[in-house]
């Protein structure tokens, strides 16, 4: 048998496997590295994270995949090479990781790699014929080459595959660490774009939801960048003093994307500047900066609100919040306000804290490619197959 492959059936067999978990969003900020104990598999899955760290993009790493994010046109040559850049700088900052917490290599397990997207194109045409596709660059191969671990990526692709849009994925561990018997749960993603995963009391698979809901932090990130010159509104200081000017959210909030059924997907490729600069003209608002980032702030809040509501069975909701959004105190203070009676906290109260836990969850996707017998029945095809992986071995 060969060798590396006998590992991964002996590593499949044991109670438990030691892997890492890495995200990088749509909001380019950098890599999240999540090195985790997993145990059991399925419904018996428990994680235990016992390191994490978010590794900045270097500025010229950032503008090099800007030159490809969301972008129409690109160079194929330029696409390609990027594909193994980014891998290999992945790479490099799980190699530094690993330096930096001490952790013998030998101790790890699997990568469970997401790769950094930079298509979203859900409901595309060729030829006629509508297709989902997402591309994320990030080659996996070369991720366990360099690296020396067994490394699973391609997950969005196999959802895509198998019937799905490739996003959110967050349904499959979001259920197995996170359903409970008697709470209503809704586990909210806020990073460039938003997600949720509901959760309903009584962990039915059948009846558990996921979707995208709109922006997250995506447009007021690119507002500040570009006319103040800062990478994110820090503690909303300057959305907090301005105001909602209501002309102008109801322009955003007047799109097709949400008025379309659950799930639903999107990304960058509509929520951006154009984007905004259409809701500008059709409103004809002319805004400080602090009125257009306090009116963004409050579309991102309504957009999410509105999903929830509509999905929900329930207004007695628990509703536990990761990404960047979270550290946003006016986007909390807005989610409360709009979702009356609901509890709005952390997901660090459910043991995860909120910038591990899109990294955490795509271990736990690896450990189901690699340990898993029997998946639950979402009642949706895809939702098994996104945790099959393609497996890549480091020789």
């Amino acid at each position: 048998m060969n060798p590396h492959v006998e590992a991964l059936h002996k590593m499949a067999a044991r109670r438990h496997r030691f892997i890492i978990g890495l995200m990088s969003g749509t909001s380019l900020d950098g890599l999240d590295i999540a090195y985790c104990k997993v145990t059991g598999s399925g419904t018996d899955t428990g994680v235990e994270l016992h390191a994490f760290r978010t590794i900045p993009y270097l500025p010229e790493d950032k503008k090099l995949i800007r030159k490809v994010f969301a972008q129409k046109r690109v160079d194929l040559a330029y696409l390609t090479l990027l594909h193994r850049y980014i891998a290999s700088r992945h790479a490099a900052m799980v190699n530094r990781f690993l330096f930096d917490h001490n952790i013998v290599r030998s101790r790890v397990d699997l990568i469970a790699s997401h790769g950094q997207t930079i298509m979203h194109v859900p409901h595309g045409e060729i030829a006629g014929h509508p297709y989902n596709a997402t591309l994320q660059i990030g080659d996996g191969d070369q991720m366990a080459v360099s690296t020396g671990i067994i490394t699973v990526s391609g997950f969005r692709q196999k959802h895509v595959a198998t019937g799905g849009q490739g996003a959110p994925l967050a349904l499959y561990g979001d259920y197995l660490l996170c359903s409970d018997a008697s709470e209503n749960r809704v586990l909210l993603n806020i990073g460039g774009i938003s997600n949720f995963t509901y959760l309903p009391a009584g962990a039915d698979p059948r009846k558990v939801v996921v979707t995208d809901t709109g922006p997250g932090n995506t447009l007021m990130d690119t507002y500040i960048q570009k006319h103040l010159d800062r990478p994110f509104d820090a503690d909303a200081a300057v959305a907090q003093s301005g105001k909602v000017w209501q002309p102008l959210l109801d322009a955003l909030m007047d799109h097709v994307f949400f008025k379309t059924s659950f799930p639903r997907t999107t990304g960058p490729e509509l929520f951006n500047p154009d984007y905004l600069t259409d809701a500008l003209q059709r409103s004809g608002s002319t805004l400080s900066h602090e009125d257009m980032l306090c009116t963004l702030n409050r579309f991102t809040a309504e957009s999410i609100a509105r999903a929830i509501k509509a999905v929900a069975v329930t207004d007695k909701l628990h509703v536990y919040v990761s990404g960047g959004g979270y550290y946003n105190p006016l986007l909390m203070h807005n989610l409360e306000t709009l979702l009356p009676g609901s509890v709005v906290q952390g997901t660090e109260a459910l043991g995860i804290p909120p910038d591990a836990k899109e990294a955490v969850l795509f271990a736990v996707l690896a450990n189901e490619a690699v340990a898993a017998s029997a998946a639950p029945d979402f009642g949706r095809k895809e939702m098994p197959a996104v945790a099959m992986g393609k497996i890549s071995f480091p020789s």
